[in-house]
């Protein structure tokens, strides 16, 4: 049954590939089925579709359901339509509370996805543009090379991590200038950095006059229902933290293509579709700060090297993801019309565990299929 899935999702792949005038695959995005339904912005009302009416297999995600409670889930959400299918929650808080719909936790680097949706509101409402030069908004001087080299680096080589900006660091969260040193010209090399992503929020702020809180706060939480903000912690500064009924709404909006129920949150197509698209040619699984499901090679978190891959073969293919270290995981799938979010902990601590990823979306599929 997992072959049929993807063969299936293979075929409409190569149909709406084949369907295109003069685009290469990385330049394709595939419409999303039309979604029928948005929650209120307000209260816990979510409408719900039941497993066994789409005609899920019960024991396979009974199955789904232990893997990720033994692999230290906190939430799991499945929406379909725009719908729950599946909402559950295991294990504590941070706080060390019984884990429900109302509790709070990290995004990690999933909140990397929310920020290049800021990014290209504030373009499209005139406040910055991602080709313009990053010393544009905070000035000369925000690194520590010449000023020819830093005059290279624009916001869109923030966006894909492809600044030049040397990651060979005792602190890659370090972003002042003593930590920011010439490796490379900016866009020859993509290495997953960062200090060179957080400077993002510095740009939004100086950009638009307000904090990053305020708005992210204006521009998608108030248009969507999400509840959350960005916070410093000992360790980290910048992280989205929200319950996991937010993130949903975050990878509904994406599936809506950032309109939220005939209110439009995110209207530029031009830069949604290079968001979502590769964005550079070192690593093809990459777009504005989006995972993309579906190429033939990528490059994984603090490494160099180039692999013959996908980043989650047992996904589907159109699948984009913002992924998070310990499994922070926001899936939005045009093709199935679904959203997938994971948030908890998770054992091996990598920066983005895609093992973990992969091994739930296989269940995930043996369940739908």
């Amino acid at each position: 049954m997992k072959v049929s899935l993807s063969i299936f999702l293979l075929s409409i792949f190569i149909v709406t590939s084949c369907s295109s005038n003069d685009n290469n695959d990385d330049d394709i995005i595939m419409d999303p089925i039309e979604v029928n339904y948005f929650p209120p912005l307000t209260g816990d009302t979510w409408e719900t579709t039941s497993p066994t009416d789409l005609q899920w297999d019960d024991q396979k995600l009974t199955e789904l359901n232990t893997f990720l409670e033994q692999n230290e889930t906190r939430a799991f959400i499945i929406l379909v339509d725009g719908k729950i299918v599946v909402e559950e929650y295991w294990n504590n808080d941070l706080l060390g509370q019984p884990f429900d719909r109302n509790s709070v936790w990290y995004w990690a680097s999933a909140g990397k996805s929310l920020a290049s949706t800021v990014v290209g509101i504030a373009q499209e409402e005139g406040y910055l543009n991602i080709d313009d030069k990053t010393s544009d908004y905070l000035g000369n001087g925000w690194t520590n090379m010449s000023q020819d080299k830093e005059d290279l680096i624009t916001i869109k080589n923030h966006l894909s991590f492809t600044t030049g900006i040397d990651y060979n660091v005792t602190d890659e969260q370090c972003y002042d200038p003593t930590c920011l040193n010439y490796l490379v010209d900016a866009g020859n090399e993509w290495y997953y950095h960062n200090g060179t992503y957080l400077i993002t929020h510095d740009i939004i702020e100086a950009a638009t006059g307000v904090t990053n809180n305020q708005y992210t706060n204006n521009t998608v939480l108030s248009k969507t229902g999400m509840t959350g903000q960005w916070t410093n912690t000992a360790l980290f500064t910048n992280v989205f933290f929200s319950n996991a009924r937010s993130a949903a709404r975050f990878g509904l909006l994406t599936l809506a293509e950032g309109n939220w129920d005939g209110t439009t949150v995110l209207g530029d197509s031009t830069y949604f579709n290079a968001m979502t698209n590769t964005s550079q040619n070192i690593n093809e699984a990459y777009g504005y700060l989006w995972w993309l499901n579906g190429k033939s090679t990528l490059r994984f978190p603090g490494s160099t090297a180039t692999i013959t891959s996908s980043l989650t073969p047992s996904g589907p293919l159109d699948m984009i993801s913002a992924l998070g270290k310990n499994g922070q995981f926001i899936d939005v799938v045009p093709s199935l019309n679904m959203v997938v979010i994971r948030m908890g902990n998770e054992p091996s601590g990598s920066l983005v565990p895609v093992i973990l990823h992969d091994e739930m979306w296989e269940k995930i599929v043996e369940t739908i299929n």
